[in-house]
């Protein structure tokens, strides 16, 4: 059995639409990533499956059983969120025990929760500080250890780690990650970062204006995304996009003075149609292939790699990930693609190829 499903999910606030029927199956034991742009829904998603937003039609059922009606602590989940939300006054482990001491839950059973929960969050030493002496990662940590020790069917983590620095970050998103592993409970999971996204899921949602844009494991969102903007918000650097037209027989594409041979177009595109071109940064480093000439405007040096950024020609700019690259600012270079590696869409961003 599915452990969440939303059937035709709508959320509105007023006359504002901000959920447009989702309909979503999680799987137990699924680590689920929810991702889009600032304002899609996906955090207004996550509020509504944990009970501290009433959708406004539609059905969520958690394990099977529907929970429209449900309070939030009957729900069987636990959500931990960007602020920590830990009480000052408290110590490590009376913020840990707090849900469950409210709860009535006998003392044994408390003190061994919380001591499980300690150990695999590496919190033991910590349990008798009070957050005000603990660095933000640790506060998070904590804030996941509280989840922890109530035993949720479901995990909600709301952008756990948008308030860390970049090293707590990755220390953190490895934590969770074998937290995952080691207790197999289902996560979902909000971010806007790509990385988190790509690293953590096993399945991702991609979220526009509150619709579902695509679904599915990251690689196979990465590598066959359903449209432009799929294509363009997964993967970072984002995936280049050229404009394009059809040529005067109906099998090539023309950038600017550059003309391209291109197989299996639809029968529906006629001679001169524009479309969009997508090459992800990394198919730009080919040792043969069809060739653009670009004038190097940033160069990017992440050691092993490098990020450059050009102007062809037509005025556009591209981004091109070099292994190995002696180019400056100003200098003349030569990339190259192979069109069985890109993607094509029409102007308004549905997949063609």
């Amino acid at each position: 059995m599915s452990q969440i499903v939303l059937d035709h999910v709508r959320k509105k606030f007023g006359a504002i639409d901000v959920l447009h029927d989702v309909s979503l199956t999680i799987e137990r034991g699924e680590f689920t990533v929810f991702v889009g742009p600032s304002g899609c829904g996906k955090s207004t998603l996550l509020r509504s499956i944990a009970g501290l937003e009433e959708i406004s039609s539609g059905d969520l059922f958690i394990g099977g059983k529907r929970m429209n009606d449900t309070e939030p602590s009957q729900r069987g989940v636990a959500m931990v969120f960007q602020s920590y939300a830990l009480y000052p006054h408290m110590t490590v482990a009376d913020n840990m025990s707090f849900g469950l001491r409210m709860a009535h839950r006998p003392k044994a059973e408390i003190d061994e929760k919380v001591k499980r929960a300690a150990a695999i969050l590496q919190l033991e030493a910590l349990l008798d500080r009070k957050p005000a002496a603990l660095s933000g990662g640790q506060r998070q940590r904590v804030a996941i250890g509280r989840a922890i020790v109530r035993n949720p069917d479901v995990f909600l983590f709301d952008e756990p780690l948008s308030n860390l620095d970049a090293e707590l970050r990755v220390q953190t998103r490895v934590e969770i990650a074998k937290l995952h592993q080691s207790l197999g409970n289902t996560i979902i999971y909000v971010t806007h970062d790509q990385t988190e996204a790509m690293t953590l899921a096993q399945k991702i949602v991609v979220l526009r204006a509150g619709r579902v844009e695509q679904v599915g494991p990251p690689m196979e969102l990465y590598e066959d995304p359903d449209n432009a903007f799929v294509a363009g918000f997964i993967g970072s650097p984002r995936m280049n996009f050229l404009k394009a037209k059809v040529g005067p027989d109906g099998c090539a594409l023309h950038f600017g003075e550059i003309e391209a041979a291109a197989p299996r177009l639809t029968s529906t595109l006629k001679p001169g149609d524009m479309l969009q071109l997508g090459i992800r940064p990394e198919h730009l480093d080919e040792a043969d292939g069809i060739e653009l000439p670009a004038i190097v405007e940033v160069v990017e040096k992440l050691g092993g790699t490098a990020f450059v950024h050009g102007k062809l020609a037509t005025g556009e700019t591209i981004v091109a990930e070099k292994r190995d690259v002696t180019a400056r600012m100003g200098d003349a270079l030569t990339l190259r693609f192979d069109m069985e590696k890109t993607r094509l869409f029409t102007m308004d961003g549905m997949r063609i190829r």
